[in-house]
């Protein structure tokens, strides 16, 4: 890309191009970020002392450090290790770290939300804790979840302009390639924000889908 080039639609198709691995990105770091969240959610509802306690000391670090940081984490410390990590594999080990510890919070706050009648009732009729949890509170906790849920994804998708830091090119760091061979920052940047604008709010709209549907099978 040579320099100082009028802004055109090659630069769109290349920041789309980019904006692929915003999504591929993403998507990694939720879906690592669901199952490790699932994982810290039942740790911190389980009846044993060192598993609450093992999973809140993760929750209080990761959530005490910055994303900043934990993608350094990720990339040098495995990197220390002798493996030589691409840029993606690093981002979306740093992200899944630091999704688990959000999902989790937002999934086991969302469960013991549930009234405890609705427990006491599963086990008067001699339900067994995963029904108990599979047929009765886990339905009801999922429509709790949804908001503050996607509210914590459309952050994750926003929060990815971060992986620039360990060479990982997506949207953002795109904009920042095309801006500087354009030295049109401005109809660069505008662009670079309606693509997200367009990412967060197909999430949005999903989500509310989703939640319509388990609200009329509720009822």
């Amino acid at each position: 890309m040579t320099m100082f080039q009028t802004f055109n639609l090659h630069h769109v198709g290349f920041l789309l191009q980019c904006a692929t691995w915003t999504v591929v990105l993403s998507g990694i770091a939720l879906a690592g970020g669901a199952i490790g969240g699932s994982i810290i959610a039942l740790m911190r509802l389980s009846r044993f002392a060192w598993l609450r306690w093992i999973a809140q000391a993760y929750i209080y670090v990761i959530q005490g450090t910055p994303l900043l940081v934990i993608l350094f984490i990720a990339y040098f410390g495995v990197a220390n290790l002798g493996y030589d990590l691409p840029a993606i594999y690093a981002a979306g080990l740093g992200f899944t770290l630091y999704s688990s510890a959000f999902l989790g919070e937002i999934w086991r706050g969302s469960i013991q939300s549930i009234n405890k009648g609705q427990w006491e009732a599963s086990f008067v009729l001699a339900l067994g804790w995963r029904h108990t949890m599979t047929d009765v509170i886990i339905p009801q906790a999922l429509r709790v979840a949804i908001p503050p849920t996607v509210g914590f994804s459309v952050q994750v998708v926003k929060n990815t302009a971060l992986a620039s830091v360990v060479g990982f090119i997506e949207l953002t760091r795109a904009g920042q390639i095309v801006s500087s061979a354009t030295f049109q920052p401005l109809p660069v940047y505008l662009t670079v924000a309606a693509i997200y604008f367009g990412i967060c709010s197909i999430l949005s709209h999903a989500s509310r889908r989703l939640e319509c549907r388990l609200h009329q099978a509720a009822n």
